[in-house]
């Protein structure tokens, strides 16, 4: 008998790889749920952002990303070495899903535009599928907030036999991009940069949303002025 080939989303592992991915290459969730082995470009130092896994009512399918526009990313060194080992342990997971919407076609058009599509997956769930977020964020997210300390366990949180996790929308999965995005600006990246690897089409947004985390902007105008006239 054939020795069954290990889980490619063990809870450490799955939120490791999808987490330390998204706060150092900007994904969104989805995104990272979605992302290939074709998509990693090791010599370039790029990852290719084409898809999205993507929920209809209560199904998954493959999709374009958020604002149906694709982007490549700087791929940091830390995050190559990660993602090598990664790969070496848990091989990718070839997962066919719908392309857009699940939904059965009702026309030849839909038919043709949502045929399914094939794509080797770097994490996928205990049954080598892709991940659903409410279960994600539910039995591994959350459970590694909880062991983090971050909030309270599930004990603590909700009445005996229900499980409801104390709301805690600003430690959602999201915060990974705010958190890259306000370290990029902190450090001094243009912002119309950082709103090309966020995926935003508008830079004016970036700006508008994240100002807020630049505490010594002043404090960098005034050294270089100094400079200038020094």
């Amino acid at each position: 008998m054939a020795a069954r080939p290990p889980s490619n989303a063990s809870s450490s592992g799955c939120v490791g790889t999808s987490s330390r991915t998204s706060a150092r290459c900007r994904l969104r969730q989805g995104e990272a749920f979605g992302l290939a082995a074709a998509d990693i470009d090791f010599e370039a130092e790029v990852v290719h952002v084409r898809r999205q896994v993507k929920m209809v009512r209560t199904k998954l399918c493959f999709a374009l990303p958020k604002g149906r526009k694709v982007r490549d990313v700087p791929l940091p060194p830390s995050v190559a070495k990660a993602l090598r080992q990664r790969m070496e342990l848990f091989a990718p997971v070839p997962v066919t899903m719908a392309w857009d919407d699940p939904r059965p076609a009702e026309t030849p058009v839909e038919a043709k535009h949502r045929r399914p599509r094939t794509y080797n997956l770097l994490v996928t769930g205990r049954e080598r599928k892709a991940i659903n977020r409410n279960y994600f964020n539910s039995y591994v997210w959350k459970p590694a907030l909880a062991g983090a300390g971050v909030i309270a366990t599930l004990e603590e949180s909700a009445p005996a036999g229900a499980r409801v996790w104390e709301p805690s929308r600003e430690h959602g999965y999201h915060a990974l991009r705010h958190f890259y995005a306000s370290e990029q600006l902190e450090a001094g990246e243009p912002v119309v940069s950082l709103a090309r690897w966020l995926g935003h089409s508008d830079p004016g947004f970036t700006l508008r949303k994240y100002a807020h985390f630049l505490p010594r902007a002043g404090a960098r105008g005034s050294t270089a002025i100094d400079a200038v006239f020094a």
